[in-house]
């Protein structure tokens, strides 16, 4: 399976879930909606964040020089736009089902404007993860470069 489907499968399946409780939860306590809703946000955005930023560290791990790393854009951008799609359609089709209060949006609405959110949902934070990522890597790299050089193995003090 390749890194991107991966990451959409999972992440827009996250999403599915996380409307799908929302749907159960704002049926229960639906006084708490904003705040139910804040969580599921929370929740999808820190999964891609930190997704993000783990693929951004390793990346720079794992090429030192920028210019040979990874396209690490073009990943999370197939992630999150198949993410995002998926989510739609699969949110539309378990809106039949019986039980299940997910808005009773259109297919068109789903198909389109819910996916075009859950893409920037997953694109946006994954690739500000990435950008943290890279950067802590290549501060941990200069850190033990100057660890390296301060304390010589035979010096004695």
């Amino acid at each position: 399976m390749t890194a991107w489907l991966l990451r959409a499968l999972a992440l827009g399946g996250l999403a599915v879930v996380l409307r799908v409780l929302l749907g159960f939860a704002m049926g229960f306590i639906p006084t708490y909606g904003i705040w139910l809703r804040l969580l599921c946000l929370v929740i999808l955005i820190g999964a891609a964040v930190a997704w993000g930023l783990n693929d951004g560290r390793a990346d720079r791990r794992k090429h030192a020089n920028p210019e040979h790393g990874a396209d690490l854009t073009i990943l999370w951008l197939q992630a999150g736009v198949l993410g995002g799609i998926l989510c739609g359609l699969v949110s539309w089709v378990l809106d039949f089902v019986p039980g299940v209060d997910l808005g009773d949006a259109g297919l068109l609405f789903e198909a389109t404007a819910a996916s075009a959110f859950i893409v920037l949902l997953i694109f946006v934070p994954a690739l500000i993860g990435v950008g943290v990522g890279r950067r802590l890597a290549k501060r941990d790299r200069k850190r033990s470069a100057n660890t390296d050089v301060l304390s010589p193995a035979g010096s004695a003090a």
